[in-house]
């Protein structure tokens, strides 16, 4: 009857709340990849404190541009979508590039003709100075004829593939592909010669 308002006040809150807060299963999946452990160590450094001077500040954007170019790297290696460059990335560009890796082009073996010309036209003689114009005019002309060829070819596949993607720039970029040799190009080849882009 006497008993002051500010302890019957306290008491409900006294009593233990349930936490009920889903706890995650230790044996269920993370729904994400492990970082690396130089990833994480970079990604801890950077998170811990805040840099004490600019000079701090320069060496830690450093070592974040260093593993920024690192996975960028090993993404070019192994086609890992996260890390490529911009140019690179999406699903329409890495169907191009295996459409372009499945097939051998007369534009992968340009470099090495080009050599081959360059030495017949130094020979001092007439007759190998018009083979290697011949030859010369050929090559070009064939590069042509297969490039056009490959574009059509790569423009019908992309548009039953992907016919909601916006597919600008992704022709040119595949048909820019087949001027490099196949051990030269960047992202590296992921598929054999003769297998179909991957899905």
């Amino acid at each position: 009857m006497f008993r002051s308002r500010s302890k019957e006040a306290q008491s409900p809150a006294t009593e233990p709340v349930e936490d009920l807060t889903p706890q995650r299963d230790p044996q269920a999946p993370k729904g994400r990849p492990t970082p690396k452990r130089r990833e994480a160590q970079a990604q801890r450094r950077s998170i811990s404190k805040p840099p004490a001077d600019r000079k701090e500040a320069a060496k830690r954007a450093r070592e974040a541009r260093r593993a920024d170019m690192a996975r960028q790297r090993q993404a070019l290696a192994t086609g890992d979508e996260r890390y490529l460059p911009l140019r690179d990335r999406g699903q329409p560009r890495r169907f191009a590039r295996d459409f372009i890796d499945s097939k051998w082009h007369v534009a992968e073996f340009f470099l090495p003709i080009a050599v081959l010309i360059l030495i017949l036209s130094i020979v001092p003689s007439v007759q190998a100075k018009n083979i290697s114009l011949v030859l010369w005019m050929g090559v070009i002309a064939m590069i042509i004829v297969d490039s056009v060829l490959t574009a059509r070819r790569l423009k019908k596949a992309l548009r039953e593939r992907f016919p909601d993607e916006n597919l600008r720039g992704v022709t040119m970029y595949a048909i820019m592909r087949t001027l490099q040799m196949r051990r030269m190009r960047l992202p590296k080849p992921q598929i054999a010669r003769g297998e179909s882009p991957r899905r």
